[in-house]
């Protein structure tokens, strides 16, 4: 794939499965927020995924204010980000 500069057009594809976030045990109405998605991805894809990341992981650069998906950094970060920000515009 890396010589043919060619990525299968499977590699895109996953599906998409609706979880909910908790269960229901008081029996109210459901909303789309009491449910969260997760994709499915075939597994060559995440095999490939994680042979590149392992290789090339030192051309993978991404900003500081990027936080998801970022080892040792969390919504707790990004939260307290946007209340620095907020308290210095106020």
């Amino acid at each position: 794939m890396l010589r043919l500069d060619c990525v299968p057009d499977s590699f895109g594809l996953s599906y998409t499965i609706v979880l909910p976030k908790t269960s229901n045990t008081d029996n109210k109405p459901l909303s789309i927020n009491d449910f969260r998605g997760i994709s499915i991805s075939p597994v060559v894809s995440k095999i490939f995924e994680k042979c590149i990341l392992d290789r090339f992981a030192v051309f993978f650069k991404s900003h500081d204010s990027q936080f998801g998906f970022k080892k040792g950094m969390g919504c707790s970060h990004a939260i307290y980000l946007v209340k620095a920000v907020v308290d210095c515009l106020y």
